[in-house]
């Protein structure tokens, strides 16, 4: 062994692995890298008590492998929300409740959208919404809301009243 590496304290040896370790987890977003991480840190607590490397590579192992059948699985669950929470970005916007901003005609239009300011038309030919009605998004085509009138159980109560022309 190196006489440089002899004489520096190992435990930051191990503190340098395990941060290395976080640094590759970052980039993973697995949990695997975090759970070697963590073993290393164990590592490093038992290389402070000035125990030789070989069983501190022994305890970094067997540490490092509890962690990831014990520990990472059930942080897993607290990280990962498959299956959980609603429909994000397009898919969010259908079935929701919009209001009309520029009359909505079958061809344009324009409507608030959770927000934003969304072109949309109606869904029928025909079919006209006047500023301040309430639509449902039936679908997204391409950048524009497709709607159609909303159901009443959809109106908010504390909407103010459409403004009168």
């Amino acid at each position: 062994m190196p006489d440089w590496l002899r004489d520096s304290p190992q435990w930051l040896w191990w503190i340098g692995a395990a941060l290395a370790f976080g640094i590759v987890e970052m980039t993973t977003l697995d949990l695997l890298f975090l759970m070697l991480a963590l073993g290393a840190l164990v590592a490093a607590i038992v290389a402070g008590t000035g125990i030789g490397l070989i069983w501190q590579v022994l305890i970094f192992a067997v540490s490092a492998g509890l962690f990831v059948v014990a520990l990472r699985p059930v942080a897993l669950r607290y990280v990962q929300l498959e299956g959980r929470g609603g429909p994000m970005n397009v898919e969010g916007n259908i079935g929701q409740t919009a209001t009309v901003l520029q009359q909505v005609t079958d061809r344009s239009g324009r409507v608030k959208l959770r927000g934003e300011e969304w072109s949309a038309r109606a869904e029928l030919e025909g079919q006209t919404f006047e500023p301040g009605a309430l639509v449902d998004v039936v679908s997204i085509d391409g950048a524009t809301a497709v709607v159609t009138l909303a159901t009443p159980e959809d109106k908010p109560f504390d909407l103010e009243p459409p403004p009168r022309t």
